[in-house]
Parts: structure tokens; sequence; C-alpha cells
């Protein structure tokens, strides 16, 4: 009875703090960035990892296995594995722009795992024969943790391709303004006029230097977190296929969780490639990834909502992945 106190205590602590940060991010979108409350943010996201991750830990203990049996326990360590991957540029201390992702992302999570979900998903129920494995925590785990870091890394390409779809209309408007007033004004005026928009828009001036410094920086941190999750969904796959070996005897059976799963690695494998050339980057590889964020929730959720292959856990907490 403590351990389900404790759980219920930690669920709303994490869920309160990170709704703090939420506001904290709004609050510097209306005001000049201050010190204070970007120091208030970061210290919010700690106190969320852990806070999660003293729920977790309980769970495990007065479960008796590693608490990924069902979509419940899935979805919390799901927002565990957003707040862990806000950690990662703290450790080379870099400037951290993730949490402008990571913590909407982990409060939708929670709060759907803790509202969204019937009572009865809530429960830690004995773990059926096929899970009962020392694969459950690595191959679970890794695809989890990929879930996340691609989720975010696709969000920030999707950022990315906004702001220069945006720019691009921008210059596009522009133009054709120009072309529209040259044929009814002077060719000196015109040639003056002509020459202002082009400083004006020029994507280097110093009016826009601040917006290709976020460009940069949203690519940046894209490729990397996308990097680190591809590397995750790998080692998640291949770990899944010796346990469906051992479980099924097996090694890829192509239920529809194994096959999203494959069609999500072949499109982040896409957008891998496409970094390599120079000519597909930016625009390009965003757009890949863009794609593969709509690929990782039918392959997250909507199969397990559907209920149906040998991973399903959408109706009923039997299995997870």
């Amino acid at each position: 009875m403590i351990f389900v106190t404790l759980e219920h205590i930690l669920t709303h602590i994490s869920f309160s703090i990170i709704s703090i940060v939420i506001m904290i991010h709004f609050m510097t979108l209306l005001v000049h960035e201050i010190v204070g409350l970007r120091n208030s943010s970061e210290r919010g996201m700690i106190a969320t990892f852990l806070s999660i991750t003293g729920l977790l830990v309980i769970r495990w203990i007065y479960s008796g296995h590693f608490p990924l049996s069902n979509l419940y326990e899935s979805l919390i360590f799901l927002s565990w594995s957003f707040s862990i991957i806000y950690m990662i540029p703290k450790i080379r201390n870099h400037k951290n722009d993730l949490s402008v992702i990571t913590a909407p992302s982990a409060i939708f999570t929670q709060g759907f795992a803790t509202s969204g979900l019937s009572t009865e998903m809530h429960q830690s129920a004995t773990l059926v024969p096929a899970l009962q494995s020392q694969w459950l925590m690595m191959h679970v785990s890794m695809m989890l943790l990929s879930y996340a870091a691609l989720l975010c890394g696709s969000l920030l390409s999707v950022a990315l391709l906004v702001i220069t779809f945006r720019k691009n209309i921008n210059i596009f408007l522009k133009s054709k303004n120009l072309l529209i007033k040259s044929f009814f004004i002077g060719e000196v005026e015109y040639l003056n006029e002509k020459r202002s928009v082009f400083k004006n828009t020029s994507f280097i001036s110093f009016r826009n230097y601040y917006k290709y410094q976020l460009t940069q920086r949203l690519d940046y941190w894209s490729y990397r977190v996308i990097s680190l999750g591809f590397t995750f969904l790998t080692i998640g796959i291949l770990s899944g296929a010796v346990w469906a070996n051992e479980a099924w005897g097996s090694y890829w059976n192509w239920d529809p969780k194994e096959t999203w799963a494959f069609i999500t690695w072949i499109i982040f494998a896409i957008y891998s490639h496409t970094r390599t050339n120079q000519s597909l980057q930016d625009t390009h590889s965003a757009l890949a990834a863009s794609i593969g964020f709509l690929i990782i929730w039918i392959c997250y959720f909507g199969i397990n909502l559907l209920g149906i292959g040998l991973h399903s856990y959408g109706s009923f907490t039997l299995k997870s992945n």
C-alpha cells in the first residue's frame, strides 16, 4: 500500500513540475529571456527526471519486474525518456534548446497515461510467459528510448521546415510585388527598391541573423538526436529479433509491430543518407524526418490501439514493445 501511495505522490509531483516548466517557457516567449527563468526551467526538468525515475523504481520494486509490461508503464517510461534526452546537452555544457520539445512531450505522454487510460491499465499485472525474459529490459527500453529521441529530433526538423518555408514565402511575395511595381514606377525607383528589398531579405543579413542561428541550431540538434534514436532503434530491433526467436521460434514474423518498426528504420536510414549528400541536406532531410514523425506514432501507438498482432497492448495489459 505504501508503494502505491508513493507512486501516486511522485506521479503528481512530476506532472506538476513539468507543467510549471512549460509555463516558464511561455513566459520567456512573452518577455525577453531572463536568466533566472531559464535556470528554473532547467532545475524543473531535472526534478521531473528524478521524480519519474523514483516512480519507475518504486513500481519495479513492488511489481517484481521491470515496469514495461503494459501501455501505461510504457508511456511513463517514454515520458522518462524525454526527460533524459533533455540531459544530453548538459553533459557537455552545450546551450540546451531541447527543453522546448522535451517538456511538452513529457507532459503529453504522462498526462495521457494518468488521465487517458482506464484505472485497470494502471495496475501492474503478472508477466505472461513470453515476457518473462531478460530481453524485456534490453529490447523494450531501447525501443522506447529510440521513439523518444526520434520524436524529439523529428519535431525539431518540422520546426526547421516551417521556418524555411515561411522565409521562402516571404521572399517570393516581395519579389512578386517588385515585379508588379516595375510596370507602374520608373526604372530608377524600381532598381532602388529592388536593391533595398534584396538587402532586407538576405538570409545572412543582420536583421535575419537570429533566424539563421536558430535554423542552424535546429539542424544541429535534430541530426544528433535522430542519430542517437536511430542507433537505439537498430539495437532494439536486433535484440527483439533474438528475443522473438527464443519466445516464438522465429527471428522475424512480419507481425504488424515488426513491420512498422522496419518501415520506421527505413525512413530514418533514408534521413541518414540525405545527411551524407550535401545537395539533399536541410529541407530534404527535414522532410524525411517529418514523415518519420508520423510513422513512429503509427508504429508505437496506432498498432497498439488496434490490438492486433503479437505485440498488442492497447486494450489489454498483456504485452509491450
